[in-house]
């Protein structure tokens, strides 16, 4: 069986104020909700209900806001390992040490992620002051607990230029996992582009430093999650169509609508909390299968892709909608930073 996964928003409470938080974009006038014991409950029964109905295995990335200042965080977390079931946390580095990482193992997190976003000066700008040198220092203790560490970086034009040197210090720190998304406009004030021409550049730089890491033997798996690094493979020739692939078949790529959804902390469920607008009901109210079947096929018209449904990668990238919906308010538009041509 395939995994399914659920990005579960728990709580808004956070005590950063990131300049490109989705949650925040409207300033700080937003009043932090959480989910309450019984909300919990609820939710998990219908996740899991939803693979059990799709035949799916279920894998939740509880994030936030700061998922572990949740009052009720721990039992949920004992919930999942009554249940047998695994997780990765997406949170911040100032509220864990070594103590609460071994609890963390206990219960069966497998990861647990942080941020960098650029070298000190413009990580502390984005984040709260300090962040850069506490998001290090937490490596260790997430390594030594046993989970595997990741450092996620968002990238835009504000600090396209200092990744490459990020990665060097990721590698430095013995970071099991790195990778980064390209920063998607959510309406806070920092909207920024990189053209498709500079973003393909900078893969070629990022893809170098991976590979001189990667024959050197170190620690770090570099995941390369952004979807147009399928293109820039199949151009260096790394990545080829499979001979028996079926006509009108998606393979990979994008997971909206096809492998994720997320769950906010008011119940609300986003075909991608990237994904402006992209709400389609209410996993409190809603039965999730139910919504997979009827509002989440609009999701789904991989011929309506204005762009990509021309491109024989279809059916492996697709790019990133999230970030077409940002720039261009259409979902199916095309991605600002591919730079194939037809």
């Amino acid at each position: 069986m395939r995994y399914f996964s659920f990005q579960w928003h728990i709580t808004d409470i956070c005590d950063q104020r990131c300049k490109h938080c989705y949650i925040y974009s409207g300033g700080n006038s937003h009043v932090p909700q959480s989910m309450s014991r019984e909300e919990f409950q609820t939710v998990f029964r219908n996740c899991i209900d939803f693979c059990e109905t799709f035949g799916r295995i279920p894998y939740f990335y509880i994030t936030g806001g700061d998922p572990i200042l949740h009052p009720n965080f721990w039992e949920l977390l004992e919930t999942f390992r009554n249940s047998g079931i695994y997780f990765s946390i997406l949170g911040n580095p100032f509220h864990i040490d070594f103590d609460t990482c071994r609890r963390l193992k206990a219960l069966g997190c497998e990861k647990y992620q942080l941020s960098i976003d650029g070298l000190r000066e413009t990580h502390d700008f984005f984040r709260k002051p300090g962040s850069y040198d506490e998001t290090l220092a937490k490596i260790k203790p997430v390594n030594d607990a046993g989970i595997c560490s990741v450092i996620m970086s968002t990238v835009s034009s504000l600090n396209i230029h200092e990744i490459p040197e990020v990665i060097d210090v990721v590698v430095e720190h013995e970071a099991e996992v790195f990778s980064f998304a390209r920063y998607c406009p959510s309406g806070s004030g920092m909207e920024t582009a990189v053209t498709p021409s500079e973003y393909r550049e900078f893969l070629g730089t990022c893809d170098k430093i991976f590979r001189k890491y990667e024959a050197e033997g170190c620690r770090t798996y570099f995941d390369r999650k952004d979807h147009l690094w399928t293109l820039y493979d199949y151009e260096a020739g790394r990545f080829n169509i499979p001979d028996d692939a079926e006509k009108g078949k998606i393979y990979s790529g994008c997971n909206c609508g096809k492998g994720h959804l997320t769950i906010l902390p008011s119940g609300d469920v986003y075909v991608c909390r990237r994904v402006k607008d992209s709400r389609v009901g209410n996993a409190l109210t809603d039965k999730l299968s139910d919504l997979w079947l009827n509002e989440m096929e609009a999701y789904r018209e991989y011929g309506s892709f204005a762009k990509c449904s021309k491109c024989e990668l279809l059916p492996y990238c697709r790019g990133c909608p999230a970030v077409a919906k940002g720039v261009h308010g259409n979902f199916y538009a095309e991605d600002p930073q591919c730079w194939k041509e037809f």
